[in-house]
């Protein structure tokens, strides 16, 4: 029994955040953010943790990474680029964002975009690589939020294992609460290496897709307008 499970009562780490979360009730999947349930220096406790069982994962793999260089410390990077780096929207807070009052009363069109962004499919654990565009009709009344914020409030949901269908609706939500705007409208265009790294090996193949809502629904010029723009752009 290593120093952490005697601590956590014989349990690791891992589970012991898993009860957390079990007893409030809340969800888990791989695309959900759990920062709530993740007390202050866990995280790299839990990293120690991932660590050892990814060296388990490569032992099992038949890799030998006592002689091998290369192998040596693999399993803590991939540990660190899990927890800290491609996954850290699960186990980080939603960024800071910084709102400030629609003076001018604007109500025109907005396109943010676009947005190089990450992510993982969660059957495989495969990059997903693409671009979002997001388009806003903001309330005269309402607040706006800093350009830059949108990239950072992309970084964060992307960075997950997920679908791409999901992590447009998830940005969709997000951006909405923030922003409680007139109209809202999020595309995505991808390339899956779930597709072309492994399976059907397909180099070419895209997914696009979108989510509408508010004017951009009720709007056919408008949403028309939005797209057209966005086919104009690089």
């Amino acid at each position: 029994m290593t120093t952490e499970e005697a601590d956590n009562g014989g349990r690791p780490l891992s589970q012991v955040i898993r009860a957390r979360i079990q007893q409030a009730g809340r969800r888990f999947h791989a695309n959900d953010n759990i920062a709530d349930f993740i007390e202050p220096g866990e995280l790299d406790r839990l990293q120690i943790e991932v660590e050892a069982k990814l060296q388990a994962v490569l032992e099992s793999l038949v890799i030998d990474t006592v002689s091998d260089h290369n192998t040596q410390e693999t399993a803590r990077r991939v540990a660190k680029m899990y927890l800290r780096e491609v996954f850290r929207g699960r186990y980080e807070p939603a960024p800071s964002v910084t709102e400030f009052p629609n003076v001018e009363r604007l109500n025109q069109l907005m396109i943010v975009g676009p947005i190089t962004v990450r992510s993982a499919c969660s059957h495989h654990f495969c990059p997903i690589i693409g671009r979002v565009w997001i388009g806003v009709l903001p309330k005269e009344d309402s607040n706006l939020i800093g350009l830059s914020k949108y990239a950072r409030l992309c970084e964060w949901i992307m960075n997950r294992p997920q679908i791409q269908e999901e992590a447009v609706t998830r940005l969709a939500d997000l951006l909405q609460d923030k922003m409680q705007p007139d109209g809202l409208a999020v595309v995505m265009e991808a390339e899956h290496f779930c597709m072309s790294w492994r399976g059907v090996r397909d180099m070419e193949s895209r997914m696009t897709n979108s989510v509408m809502r508010g004017a951009f629904l009720d709007d056919a010029p408008l949403r028309r307008e939005f797209l057209a723009l966005l086919h104009r752009k690089p």
